[in-house]
């Protein structure tokens, strides 16, 4: 997500919930990422070695100029990520969930739910910590790699495929780090700032606005009250529709 300014009291909790996580055991055979076909059935968890991606970040679409990314970032959540679930469900689109380690691994039911129902995953880390950039590589290693094996853990063995910095912290050793483990860093071109409860008017306003910009959106699922989101997907999804784009994923 964006960066913000003021309190972070739920990512206080997320921080609190991640001392003490070990570093990733490297070397041992992995879990396959998803399957590259969106609305296709649930990937079949085959073992695969890493292959590695760009360490440029994307922002384009695999669905072309006229392609939508829509991007859900902080949870999963249970109240909130069933609901987003619903209305990309609706509307048939598929988006890509950046969830955070620790909120993953609390709640590995809706980590299935998301790739059962076709969408891609994204390593967000394991704390949200949004200046992780001004802290030592070790510890952006920690963060990214200790996230990934919590994800690929709660999905039942489907590895994000992709990596979004927190607040877009980016680094040039915690993008390499990630594209070596087949995660495409991931920014975004449209920030609805709906994690500031605008109002949903404002977040649809925010999307015609800012799309000619680029096409990834930038939506959150967790880290308080989203209905204000989960209207907003309602509204914009399907006059996206309308006005002929077609949704798919980041380029990797």
């Amino acid at each position: 997500m964006a960066r913000h300014n003021g309190a972070r009291g739920w990512y206080g909790k997320v921080v609190g919930a991640a001392v003490g996580v070990t570093m990733l055991a490297v070397g041992a055979s992995i879990w396959t990422a998803q399957a590259d076909t969106a609305g296709g059935p649930a990937p079949k968890h085959v073992t695969s070695s890493v292959k590695p991606v760009d360490v440029t970040i994307a922002h384009s679409s695999d669905r072309g100029a006229r392609g939508v990314n829509i991007t859900i970032d902080d949870g999963p959540d249970p109240t909130w990520t069933p609901q987003v679930l619903a209305v990309l469900k609706e509307y048939g689109v598929k988006a890509t969930f950046c969830m955070v380690g620790t909120q993953a691994q609390a709640h590995p039911d809706l980590v299935k739910q998301v790739v059962a129902a076709g969408h891609r995953l994204c390593d967000h880390t394991v704390s949200h910590d949004t200046a992780m950039d001004k802290k030592p590589v070790s510890y952006q290693s920690q963060q990214i790699l200790d996230a990934e094996r919590m994800i690929t853990e709660a999905s039942g063995g489907v590895r994000p495929l992709y990596y979004r910095a927190p607040g877009g912290a980016f680094t040039p050793a915690s993008r390499k780090l990630a594209a070596s483990r087949g995660m495409r860093p991931l920014g975004w071109n449209v920030d609805t700032k709906d994690f500031e409860r605008p109002g949903t008017d404002a977040i649809v306003a925010t999307v015609e606005r800012e799309l000619p910009n680029g096409p990834t959106l930038l939506f959150h699922d967790a880290g308080g009250d989203r209905s204000q989101t989960v209207e907003a997907l309602r509204r914009v999804l399907p006059e996206l529709k309308q006005q002929g784009y077609s949704f798919g994923f980041p380029v990797r």
